[in-house]
Formats: structure tokens, C-alpha cells, sequence
């Protein structure tokens, strides 16, 4: 546990009670060092991202009228559209990394009430579209009409990613199944895949920043690296739990549990 020292309120501290024979032994750090520089390299991150941000817009205008040219050399044409390619997928990269970089900064969020049937459909209407040049065939199963309390921004988002990744990483014309679910510890909301799966080595580190699991088959399919890592972040604000069961060759289950606390019944509007 992280708390501010009460004797200086600009050190933090860090707190660990461990078992010590019949009693119980509070060791406390001082981590402000720590704190300070990652507050740094969030904000280096935030502003880095920021100031990429118009050159790449600046560049992917001029490509893109470039590239509409009807008189454009042929041998200039393939060269244009990976340079289109790339500054596209860098534009993705910066837009994550500004979206993970609010989501680690902001202590509060705009909370309210959020109907997730609305929603759900929402991101299944958003798969669909995404799914046309992979032709999976897509479920989607609503088994309670309770929603959430928490903020509809960062959760669609979240959601969105899970199913994307599903959809990128299940050969053409496979079965993705979303649902969302009343469980005794709260709601669950899950996808299914019977997709190339993820080996058991690899499951620990998903969530971390550009972590990949094949480099190669990540830019080929345009991934960036940060999807799992800003689904791990809008949990934690949820207080909620990323659940992942895999096996290679045969698919994944990617499942988010949502505690009773932050569930709203759907009578209340």
C-alpha cells in the first residue's frame, strides 16, 4: 500500500505487513524517489506523445493527397503506401499512448451509471465492421441486464480492445463469442476465441507495455503493443480483475470480473 507520510506530506511511502511468528511486522518504505520518477516518465510520455502528434497529421494529409495523385509514378506508388502504412500505425501508437497516459495521470474520473446492453451492442456493431475482411462469425450474449458505475469512455475502450485483439489474432473464419454474465462475485464480461492461443510462458506479461509475443505477426497486424496494457489500467480504476485462459493452438478466453460494487441494476437509470 502507497500512502503520503503524515509528517511530510511531499514523501511517500510504502507499506508492507508481513506475518512475523504469532504477530504481524509493518515494514514501511520511503519510495519518493521512486514516485517522483515515475511521475516524470508519465509526463514525459504524455508530452512527447503530444508534440508528435501534428507532424504525423501534417504527414498523413500530404501522403494521402500524394497518393490520390492520378498521375503518380508506379514505381513511387508502393513506396508511398507503406510510407502511409507506417505513419497510419504510428498515429495509433501516439493515440494509445496519450489515452494511457490519462488514464494513469487522472486520480478521478467522471463516473455514472453505464447500461451495458447499450453498450455491448456498441462494440459488437464496431467488431462487425472490423470483422469484414476477416469473416469470423460473431456472438453476442447478454445474460443480465445490469450495468456498471464507472467511466463509459475508458470502459468502451477496454471492451473494444479485447475484442479487437480477438479478431486479429483468430484465422479467417473463425468463432468469437462476447458475453456478459451475472456471477456470484459480481458481472463478468468475456471473449472467446478459437484463435492461434497464447503459451502459458507468455500470459504473465501481456498486460505490460509493447510487450509481443511474435514482433513480426504484432506490425503485421497492426497492433501497438499498449492494447492490454490500458485494459489492465481502466480496471484498476474499476477495481476490477483481468482474467486470461489460453491454449496454443486452440484459443483464448480474455475475461473481465467486475466487483458487486460497481454494478447498478438496470431499474435504476
Amino acid at each position: 500500500m502507497h500512502i503520503v507520510s503524515w509528517r511530510a506530506p511531499k514523501r511517500y511511502l510504502k507499506c508492507e505487513l508481513t506475518p512475523f511468528g504469532d504477530e504481524k511486522l509493518l515494514i514501511i518504505y520511503d519510495v519518493t524517489r521512486l514516485h517522483h520518477l515515475e511521475e516524470m516518465r508519465r509526463d514525459f510520455v504524455a508530452n512527447v506523445s503530444h508534440e508528435l502528434r501534428t507532424p504525423l497529421t501534417v504527414m498523413m494529409g500530404y501522403l494521402e493527397n500524394f497518393s490520390d495523385q492520378p498521375d503518380m509514378p508506379p514505381h513511387w506508388k508502393r513506396g508511398f503506401e507503406l510510407m502511409s502504412q507506417q505513419t497510419a500505425r504510428m498515429n495509433r501508437i501516439v493515440n494509445d499512448l496519450l489515452l494511457l497516459s490519462r488514464i494513469e495521470i487522472e486520480e478521478t474520473h467522471e463516473l455514472s451509471y453505464i447500461d451495458m446492453t447499450k453498450l455491448l451492442t456498441h462494440v459488437y456493431d464496431d467488431a462487425q465492421a472490423y470483422n469484414q475482411e476477416y469473416g469470423h462469425t460473431i456472438h453476442l450474449q447478454i445474460d443480465t441486464y445490469d450495468g456498471l458505475y464507472g467511466s463509459e469512455m475508458y470502459l468502451n475502450s477496454a471492451l473494444s480492445n479485447l475484442v479487437i485483439n480477438a479478431i486479429k489474432y483468430t484465422p479467417k473464419g473463425g468463432n468469437i463469442a462476447i458475453s456478459w454474465t451475472k456471477t456470484s462475485e459480481g458481472c463478468r464480461f468475456a471473449v472467446e476465441d478459437n484463435g492461434i492461443g497464447i503459451a502459458p510462458e507468455h500470459i504473465a506479461r501481456l498486460t505490460e507495455r509493447f510487450y509481443r509475443i511474435d514482433k513480426g505477426r504484432s506490425r503485421a497486424t497492426g497492433g501497438t503493443g499498449l492494447g492490454l496494457a490500458i485494459v489492465k489500467h481502466v480496471l484498476y480504476q474499476h477495481e476490477a480483475n483481468l482474467q486470461i485462459e489460453s491454449v496454443e493452438g486452440l484459443g483464448s478466453t480474455f475475461s473481465m470480473v467486475f466487483p458487486a460494487a460497481h454494478i447498478r441494476s438496470a431499474a435504476i437509470p
